[in-house]
């Protein structure tokens, strides 16, 4: 499974210099509004020093990283609902995402206009939380006629617990509340209610955009930011993406280290950001090692090993026998595989075994 995230905000707030840092492409970045029309879309390499040494040890003909996909679009502005600026159509772009990046604007600077006039992130918030929560009302009254419809006249048991998925989603909606406000019971209810892809009811991680002096303990655009969303189980990041755009860009892993710490960065945004996301999700890394191929494969926290097998192949998953596991700190200090299974650190686990982050999987599986 590869993570994808959306990424939103007002126009001017950096989502685009953001996307720049975050992925190969470059999307245009101007300072005037609606800069971005068409979604951009980015592939990231997901940043892991463990597959690095992997690599080292094993020597593979091939490496395949962890990646994240990033879906950048058009800024909302207030009343995109009612056709202001671009509208809201191009929303449908990231409905379909696993998360949502907000980018809000936290800093100063009279040559880059704000499309409101001044700088008020927690203003801008709410614009944008109000302008998804319209979109979700739209996706919810579509469905919500047809399906009280067949619920009524024809006694249709699956029909009405849509409907009333639809109708709960509706009165948080109208209350002006997130739609991951709302909680089912069922396994059935759950699962329509994720098929309706609601964008407020995708985790969210607030990206303050702040400038260099701000980078590493932000400033009172951010504690305000902390304050208005503290009650939202959110995560927020601090990221000055003028200056991660500048260590994008610098050729060698000497030159982008020595930059950090010159603005007291351990890391680069970047790889924060990855790390948030994946926090945000429960995501975790299990890893595949040998000659032909070292391999970072993304599963979800408390996964058994055949649900992790399957995200190889659903054959593995169908006709899952056992996994053979290694601790990656055991095969790091014990050099090869070969050295481990010598000095008897390999375990045999079988069904109920919980994959845990950094394991070296090999599946038997029979089909």
């Amino acid at each position: 499974m590869s993570l994808q995230c959306g990424i939103v905000g007002l126009p001017n707030v950096g989502k685009s210099t953001l996307f720049n840092c975050l992925s190969n492409a470059k999307a245009q970045s101007a300072n005037f509004p609606f800069c971005t029309i068409e979604p951009n879309v980015g592939v990231i390499t997901v940043p892991d020093d463990r597959l690095t040494r992997l690599v080292e040890l094993c020597n593979p003909r091939s490496v395949v990283p962890a990646t994240v996909e990033i879906v950048d679009i058009a800024g909302l502005v207030k009343g995109a609902s009612k056709g202001e600026g671009l509208g809201n159509k191009f929303l449908a772009n990231i409905r379909e995402t696993d998360a949502i990046l907000h980018v809000l604007r936290c800093f100063d600077n009279d040559n880059i206009t704000h499309v409101d006039g001044s700088v008020d992130p927690v203003r801008d918030k709410e614009i944008i939380d109000y302008e998804l929560q319209i979109k979700d009302l739209e996706t919810v009254d579509s469905r919500l006629a047809k399906t009280l419809k067949q619920a009524q006249t024809g006694g249709d048991k699956t029909a009405r617990m849509q409907a009333d998925v639809l109708l709960k989603f509706k009165e948080a909606l109208e209350a002006g509340k997130a739609a991951r406000t709302v909680t089912f019971d069922t396994p059935d209810e759950q699962k329509f209610a994720r098929e309706l892809f609601l964008l407020t009811s995708k985790p969210v991680l607030y990206v303050c955009n702040v400038d260099d002096a701000s980078a590493v303990n932000g400033n009172t655009y951010v504690d305000a930011v902390r304050q208005a969303i503290k009650d939202e189980n959110a995560d927020i990041l601090i990221v000055a993406a003028q200056t991660e755009s500048e260590i994008a860009e610098l050729d060698t892993y000497e030159e982008r280290r020595e930059f950090l710490e010159e603005i007291g960065l351990e890391e680069s945004g970047v790889a924060r950001l990855i790390r948030a996301a994946y926090s945000l999700l429960d995501l975790q890394t299990y890893f595949t090692a040998g000659a032909d191929e070292v391999r970072a494969w993304t599963f979800i926290r408390g996964s058994k090993a055949p649900k992790c097998a399957g995200i190889i192949h659903t054959d593995f998953e169908k006709g899952f026998i056992r996994a053979e596991v290694i601790k990656y700190d055991d095969y790091v200090t014990l050099g090869s595989e070969a050295a481990v299974k010598e000095a008897g650190k390999m375990n045999v686990e079988g069904k109920e075994y919980v994959v845990q982050d950094g394991d070296i999987m090999h599946f038997r599986f029979n089909v």
